[in-house]
């Protein structure tokens, strides 16, 4: 596809939580009845974790289509919950590519002692999983890695969680800490969770939290570090409306960082979402040179990286993690940035990003590595300098409408022929 320099104008109603829509369905699918979960979108994550519930026999229909609502843009669900009895066996779960789907509902199918059998890309399984395979090798749950077809791998699990003591890093993924908290209060008996260092995504555990209560569960910060989850507990069915996503909100306010005039609605300022936080970064970054720690908000750092290239550079501390996204996604920014001739510096936990000296306009091809971040990150860029982008169709995953939304900002863009055939929104 082909960007050419543009200023985007108008009004945006901002996409549907990826995070919340998730943790909204899971709480309603184990919930002893029927539940109104309003404003969904269904991206290829949402889709993956919509696929997971309706394996597990949760019944899911679309009540209504609620796109012409002036502060929400996505689709109403009803979901028929089991109260955490699944009646679909064996269990097979694909996750195709979100690693929340993988990591949430590996506990949630530990509530049987059914095998489980998850799919997902090779990329996907690949990541790290261990927190969840020690838990296994300690209370006797078969967790198995198998080789499946030529484009995906096969995890294997049998065995029923048991309550208990869970000591957990708290500098990886929250999505594994998430994964219990859903499963502990059903359980027989109380648990606590241990987070035996400095806790990174916080935001994401208390968005967990926050959603439990909305649906009658009760989890408890007993000190800094330890979460009590009392057992013999009942998610209760209710109706509920997905708050605006934060994290892909970024993507379209960063087009006023460079001259745009873009006003987003359907945000919760009140919320709990980490990656709010884009609203403070962005002035920094005009303002001048700065160093932010993105340790609580790793999906924020491409569109940083991008925002500190037209300004005045940055340095972002907390960046070992971008390791472990759909795409090392510290390595290919930089690797994309020096088609343009911004200069980076990327070390273990740290990348330094030089302000781009020549914005005008050339002929460069830069590449989104299957990684929807990277694609609408990158398109923000070219919006400044023009160029093209390969790779669009990563956008699927979490914003499939994200190139319709910003033509209607009056980005300008050409599609090739072969991302038309490919049918992708525009």
């Amino acid at each position: 596809m082909k960007i050419n320099p543009s200023i985007a104008k108008g009004i945006m109603i901002s996409p549907p939580s990826k995070s919340m829509a998730h943790r909204n369905l899971i709480c309603a699918a184990l919930a002893d009845g029927t539940s109104i979960i309003h404003n969904i979108d269904f991206s290829e994550d949402i889709k993956a974790t919509i696929s997971c519930l309706e394996s597990l026999g949760v019944k899911i229909q679309v009540t209504s289509d609620d796109d012409n609502a002036t502060s929400t843009s996505g689709t109403t669900l009803t979901v028929f919950g089991t109260g955490g009895n699944f009646t679909a066996q064996p269990h097979s779960l694909f996750c195709n590519e979100s690693g929340s789907t993988l990591r949430f509902f590996i506990p949630i199918a530990m509530l049987s002692d059914q095998e489980a059998v998850f799919t997902g890309s090779q990329t996907l399984l690949s990541r790290p999983l261990s927190v969840y395979e020690d838990i296994c090798a300690k209370q006797g749950i078969a967790f198995e890695h198998v080789e499946g077809n030529q484009s995906y791998k096969q995890l294997k699990l049998q065995g029923k969680l048991q309550p208990g003591n869970f000591e957990i890093p708290g500098n990886i993924s929250s999505q594994f800490i998430t994964g219990l908290l859903f499963v502990l209060p059903l359980l027989s008996s109380d648990s606590t969770i241990t987070l035996t260092n400095s806790i990174e995504s916080r935001a994401y555990i208390d968005m967990t939290i926050q959603t439990q209560k909305s649906f009658g569960v009760k989890i408890e910060w007993q000190n800094e570090n330890t979460l009590f989850i009392s057992g013999n507990q009942y998610y209760k069915p209710g109706e509920q409306t997905v708050e605006g996503d934060f994290s892909n909100a970024a993507f379209f306010e960063a087009l006023n960082t460079i001259g745009g005039s873009v006003t987003v609605q359907g945000l919760n300022m009140h919320s709990l979402q980490g990656d709010k936080v884009y609203l403070t970064h962005f002035e920094e970054l005009k303002k001048g040179f700065v160093q932010i720690d993105i340790s609580d908000c790793p999906d924020l750092g491409p569109i940083l990286f991008v925002v500190a290239a037209l300004h005045h550079g940055g340095k972002f501390t907390g960046t070992k993690r971008l390791k472990i996204k759909e795409s090392d996604r510290g390595t290919v920014m930089c690797e994309e940035f020096a088609k343009l001739g911004i200069a980076t510096r990327q070390s273990e936990n740290e990348i330094e990003i030089s302000p781009l000296q020549d914005k005008s306009t050339r002929p460069v091809t830069l590449l989104g590595h299957n990684d929807h971040r990277i694609v609408m990150a990158l398109t923000v860029l070219l919006t400044k300098v023009g160029g093209n982008i390969e790779g669009i169709e990563a956008v699927r995953k979490s914003l499939p409408d994200f190139f319709v939304r910003i033509r209607k900002l009056g980005i300008d863009f050409e599609p090739d022929g072969e991302e038309i055939k490919n049918g992708l929104d525009y």
